[in-house]
């Protein structure tokens, strides 16, 4: 896991913060905009760091690199950031070698998620490693890692349910709508409000029940706008919202506002009504349920479903880790062989020059030599010598680096 870079001794490194110990604030100051990103990845180069790559998301801003010392991309992220080297000490995290891949494999598989098996993390590093590679800021150790990631997040994916179910209020909301309304697709559908549950909420409907009639309302008009712009929904003017909640049959209130916005008084219902309020404080007048037909639904319910979903998620975390360890094995072999491989073809290469030397020798001291059997004789020797070396070489507890040296010198390969 030790890269040598003009004879200096690099190691791999993460260093980085998250969800687990920054608050929001905190996040926000070492959040990186593709600006900074750029910025920090120029100069890494004029600092002349050959290898790294880096993710900012609203839970995570880590770098990923080789350094002689971490603070070389401390440096980096601290410079390109509005976070201080002191808020780094308070809030941050330091992974070398070994553990900083283990936290890798562990970010990519969504095991380290705000919301366990979140997958979105696995494309963001997948775009910090691109953005790298056209830089070329990315190694091959890095090229290598950065897939065998990948391939874990897939594996992650197929093979377990870590990810399955509704894990987020807006996701939970849009499953217990089609779950409980017949016909979704050719119903009246009315959401109040573009919080930010509100627009999940939205994108999440148009996706999932491929309706075409979803009326979208806020207080004001163009924010409402801009969102329908991206989607496929109707936005009718706030004036209009007790004839379009008459007209629906799932009204979602999603509003931001301090008290109560929908109440009994606003609805005149000619057939069933269910309410979903996603507000925080609540929207919805608990007066509605008193209207037949109406059935509200609060965010503290769906919160449940989702930590229900999140409860039975958790079993899936040991079939994820043997995974993630059956490739991270694979990645260590692999990093193993690449560094001991010249070494190996150097020792061959002296072991033919030995052997040449005492077959031109006996050549000439005996008399009927038998070139052909002492060039099999010979090379078969060479090749289980070597394959003795190169076993010791992969094995798990072998410090690769010491041996390297010492079969340097004893051969005298650099000589």
């Amino acid at each position: 896991m030790e890269n040598t870079l003009h004879g200096k001794q690099l190691s791999f490194y993460v260093v980085g913060l998250s969800y687990k110990k920054a608050d929001a604030e905190m996040r926000g100051k070492f959040s990186l905009d593709d600006a900074s990103k750029n910025n920090v990845l120029h100069q890494a180069k004029d600092e002349g760091i050959e290898s790294l790559f880096l993710i900012s998301t609203c839970n995570r801003t880590e770098i990923y690199g080789f350094a002689q010392h971490p603070f070389q991309l401390i440096k980096l992220l601290c410079d390109n950031s509005q976070g201080t080297v002191e808020d780094f000490q308070n809030v941050a995290y330091i992974y070398k070698n070994k553990e900083a891949i283990q936290h890798l494999f562990k970010v990519g598989t969504g095991l380290d998620s705000q919301i366990l098996g979140d997958f979105e993390i696995i494309s963001q590093i997948k775009q910090g490693f691109v953005e790298s590679k056209k830089l070329n800021l990315a190694n091959a150790y890095l090229e290598r890692l950065t897939n065998a990631v990948i391939q874990a997040s897939k594996r992650v994916k197929n093979e377990t349910e870590l990810s399955s179910g509704a894990t987020s209020v807006s996701f939970a909301a849009v499953q217990y709508i089609m779950n409980n309304v017949e016909n979704i697709g050719n119903k009246n559908i009315l959401l109040f409000g573009i919080g930010k549950i509100g627009r999940n909420t939205c994108e999440n409907l148009v996706k999932h029940t491929k309706n075409e009639h979803i009326v979208l309302i806020n207080r004001t008009k163009e924010k409402a706008e801009k969102i329908a712009g991206k989607f496929n929904v109707i936005v009718k003017d706030y004036t209009n919202l007790q004839e379009e909640i008459h007209k629906a049959d799932v009204l979602i209130v999603a509003t931001g506002a301090q008290n109560p916005t929908v109440d009994a008084s606003v609805l005149n219902l000619k057939k069933s009504l269910l309410i979903l309020d996603l507000s925080i404080p609540k929207n919805v007048n608990e007066n509605v349920k008193s209207i037949e037909g109406v059935t509200l639904l609060h965010m503290d319910h769906l919160s449940q479903i989702t930590d229900d979903t999140l409860e039975k998620r958790k079993q899936y975390i040991p079939q994820a880790e043997e995974i993630i360890e059956e490739i991270i094995e694979e990645f260590s072999s692999w990093s193993k062989a690449r560094k001991f491989a010249p070494t190996i073809h150097s020792l061959k290469e002296k072991l033919a020059s030995i052997k040449q030397a005492e077959l031109n020798y006996q050549r000439k001291k005996l008399e009927n030599f038998n070139e052909e059997q002492a060039e099999i004789i010979s090379n078969r020797i060479i090749q289980k010598i070597t394959t003795h070396f190169a076993n010791h070489l992969k094995q798990e507890n072998t410090s690769v680096d010491e041996s390297i040296e010492w079969i340097e010198k004893v051969f005298q390969l650099n000589d």
